[in-house]
């Protein structure tokens, strides 16, 4: 698919104000593979080469830094000035680098993670409570500290970062996201990068590694309990039924995916794994404590939980004893996880379609609204 992105908008100088173990898996989540790259009119050159992981997050940290000499006052980003279709997506290499609040840290964006949000807000569907246009998009965001504000007091210049850059998903989230050369970012929302993952890898977990612990604990899951996870391949499912295996310690995890995803599913730590083309999960004979429907199937859903039990809908229409919540993101849950990341128990999933260099950001989210990824969608490099 080629893309064609272009300058035809005004420069974006009013976006800111200046104010003061699994073997499958590792392979499925370490491997990227070279890709065609998209065209880009009078923007960010898109040279892409074959990646593998580094172990070495101080030196990639680093390599990083090393690269900002100074701070410029424009940077390039990703902008939408309507809400739209993915047509309305531009590059800018004008848009002005946000100025950082004392409670804030700036970040040099290395790689960001598209997720369903992002294509709902550009698409105008919480409009109401959205920050003005025109927008740089993106939540999630990996990169290193080149800047902190006066009331910072844990993060430094050099430091590797990731997070979920908009505490509130829906209520208010940054005018500059994460599809940029910088952005400014609230201390609380970001943690260290966990030492054995790559900019990639990081990049794709804080909204649904987030998302998947609060639902999680909302419904009060707890050792011994069972539960089912639809859309185990997905963002969220992925991360759902790692955590309530190594986490929680749930007792018996059920998911359901398409046929080429079973395999996938079962190196997470699924006890089942339910192909969806061949069989009604609603048909189980068995019932289980919490369902996590992270698809949009809560009709369906409530069929299989048990007398007193929970189901997360995370899209679609809600179904009682069915209930829907908006992650508040929180630096802290990360830090929490974070051991569980860098002893290798959880492991980050990424789409083998991707990264998607900073030119194909339309083509991402072309495919993010497909609902057929594995695993995160990455944009990587960020110019």
């Amino acid at each position: 698919m080629e893309t064609t992105m272009t300058t035809a908008v005004p420069k974006l100088t009013t976006l800111h104000p200046r104010i003061s173990s699994n073997s499958f898996s590792l392979r499925f989540s370490l491997t990227f593979p070279a890709k065609k790259t998209a065209l880009v009119k009078h923007t960010c050159s898109p040279s892409h080469i074959p990646l593998r992981v580094s172990a070495s997050s101080q030196s990639q940290a680093a390599a990083e830094a090393t690269k900002v000499s100074s701070i410029p006052s424009e940077m390039k980003a990703c902008v939408y000035g309507e809400y739209g279709g993915v047509e309305v997506l531009k590059f800018d290499d004008k848009v002005s680098v946000p100025e950082v609040k004392e409670d804030q840290v700036l970040i040099k964006v290395v790689a960001a993670a598209l997720n369903p949000v992002d294509a709902k807000r550009r698409q105008g569907k919480f409009k109401a409570t959205d920050s003005p246009l025109p927008t740089v998009p993106g939540y999630d965001v990996a990169g290193v500290v080149v800047k902190v504000g006066n009331q910072v007091k844990e993060l430094k210049e050099g430091d590797a970062v990731y997070g979920n850059i908009n505490e509130k998903a829906l209520e208010g989230p940054k005018q500059f996201g994460s599809l940029a050369e910088y952005t400014a970012v609230e201390e609380k929302l970001l943690a260290l990068k966990p030492k054995n993952l790559d900019f990639i890898q990081a990049a794709g977990l804080p909204l649904a590694i987030e998302t998947a612990y609060e639902g999680l604990e909302r419904t009060g899951f707890s050792a011994g309990k069972s539960i089912l996870v639809l859309n185990g391949a997905g963002g969220v499912g992925s991360l759902v039924i790692q955590l309530a295996k190594h986490v929680f310690g749930a007792s018996r995890i059920a998911a359901t995916s398409s046929t080429g995803k079973l395999e996938l599913l079962k190196s997470l730590g699924a006890d089942l794994a339910i192909d969806y083309t061949k069989e009604n999960f609603e048909d189980l004979p068995e019932k289980f404590d919490v369902v996590y429907d992270a698809i949009g199937q809560c009709d369906k859903a409530v069929k299989v939980v048990k007398e007193g039990g929970s189901v997360v809908a995370l899209t679609g229409a809600v179904t009682p004893p069915g209930f829907r919540f908006v992650v508040t993101s929180n630096g802290n849950t990360l830090k929490t996880l974070n051991p569980y990341l860098e002893s290798g128990k959880i492991k980050p999933v990424v789409d083998p379609k991707g990264p998607f260099t900073f030119s194909q950001v339309a083509e991402a989210f072309s495919y993010i609204e497909t609902n057929r990824a594995t695993g995160k969608i990455v944009i990587h490099p960020i110019p």
